[in-house]
């Protein structure tokens, strides 16, 4: 059988792609490429937001017409909402979250177990999905209760995958070939609590530096909470990405109490303090949330004020939007469009200015880049895309393909959004 295997949304979803697509080809079938080349298309939905609701829908719609395939659906859209989702055109089946882990064994009515006995190297997804990073789920679920957040409906409470099995994971990619991994999670930072004897995510980070090759460590998001002081001397090992993604959501205090976040902007800021006294260098980049229900033209000048401060090195600016189901839909003193689309534009605007600052920090200087895409010219000459460790997006021009490979990139200029390099050596 003939597999295509679609996401939307976080790094979790992309993580749990790879998953399946590795039990798939452990019975013997074939991922490919596009959903007119599969008999099966299985897309993994998101809800975080409205839009990503609506792009889960389209996603299915898009495939229906391009396909006579079979579609199943899983994800958190899909689990919030599953009569919909069978409404769908060409659904044949909708797998809740609670069963996602089990989703292949039971397509191809086997028993799940067949999966642990011989686990495969990781291969890239064909396609657009093809990477030099391994996305690996180490945690799943969430106990926080955020007045704006459906993820916790959707995923259920926190549960942590055991040291060993990640390592064994993290091993099996890197026998893929994989260069980097990154270690996702819907609160990252709680694993390991919910264990018999509770660990630190500390704890699983020396352990993975420790035993294994892994040549870089990344963390996706992780919530700027339960951290601790000593959290960052992980990053003395070079080892680890010089790139953390802290989810503030708001810089006014008031707007956080509402919110329900554990955290304060004094609280923010120490972490913030204590990632940089380690790796002054270090890209902290943050999302936000503009126009949450309540907040007011001082809140939001406190806000302003706030990231400005941090300085932070990018981040991603939602606008509010209520999500049925969450105590923040029901909240009185709804922000008007109008003022959330302004603040929304005003907030973007700031930063980017602070992303060109930080990129700016670095031309001249010479940073490690994994080339995650490349492109031959007419000319012969590949066309050549990556990542820094501190999360650049670098091009370069290379007479040889080097797919996959790490090299040294002296920082040159910018070019639209991306750095200009020159490989050295």
């Amino acid at each position: 059988m003939k597999v295509f295997l679609d996401t939307i949304g976080c790094r979790l979803n992309q993580s749990e792609i790879e998953i399946m697509a590795g039990q798939f080809r452990q019975t013997g079938h074939e991922i490919v490429a596009t959903p007119a080349e599969a008999d099966m298309v299985i897309i993994n939905t998101c809800a975080v937001t409205s839009a990503a609701s609506s792009d889960s829908r389209n996603k299915v719609r898009q495939a229906a017409r391009s396909s006579d395939a079979q579609i199943i659906l899983t994800g958190c859209w899909a689990t919030l909402e599953p009569e919909a989702a069978a409404e769908l055109p060409g659904v044949e089946n909708v797998f809740l979250n609670p069963d996602k882990d089990n989703l292949v064994a039971e397509i191809l009515k086997i028993n799940p177990e067949v999966f642990d006995i011989e686990p495969l190297a990781r291969e890239p997804l064909p396609g657009a999905h093809q990477r030099t990073r391994a996305f690996l789920k180490v945690q799943d679920g969430c106990d926080n209760f955020c007045t704006f957040c459906i993820t916790r409906v959707a995923r259920g409470a926190g549960v942590s995958k055991s040291m060993e099995d990640v390592i064994n994971d993290v091993n099996w990619a890197l026998a893929g070939g994989v260069k980097e991994v990154v270690l996702s999670g819907v609160h990252l930072g709680s694993w390991g609590r919910d264990f018999e004897r509770p660990r630190h995510l500390k704890d699983l980070l020396q352990a993975i530096l420790s035993y294994t090759d892994v040549p870089r460590l990344r963390l996706s998001s992780l919530e700027p909470w339960d951290l601790g002081e000593d959290f960052f001397s992980v990053w003395e090992d070079k080892r680890m990405c010089r790139h953390l993604h802290l989810p503030l959501q708001s810089g006014a205090k008031e707007t956080l109490k509402r919110m329900a976040r554990k955290t304060t902007p004094t609280d923010f800021r120490k972490i913030v303090s204590d990632a940089r006294s380690v790796a002054p260098d270090m890209a902290i980049t943050t999302d936000m949330i503009v126009g949450f229900p309540g907040e007011s033209d001082e809140d939001f000048a406190e806000t302003l004020d706030y990231v400005k401060q941090i300085d932070f090195a990018g981040g991603h600016i939602f606008t509010y939007s209520a999500r049925q189901g969450t105590p923040a839909a029901k909240y009185k003193d709804q922000v008007r469009g109008p003022i959330r689309k302004r603040r929304s534009a005003v907030l973007r605007a700031a930063f980017a200015e602070m992303a060109y600052r930080y990129h700016q920090r670095f031309l001249g200087e010479t940073l490690d880049v994994l080339w995650e895409s490349s492109q031959q010219s007419s000319d012969g000459t590949w066309q050549l895309k990556g990542l820094t460790g501190n999360y650049l997006k670098v091009a370069a021009d290379c007479s040889h393909n080097h797919w996959n490979e790490i090299d040294n990139v002296r920082l040159l200029s910018f070019e639209g959004d991306l750095v200009k390099g020159e490989i050295i050596g």
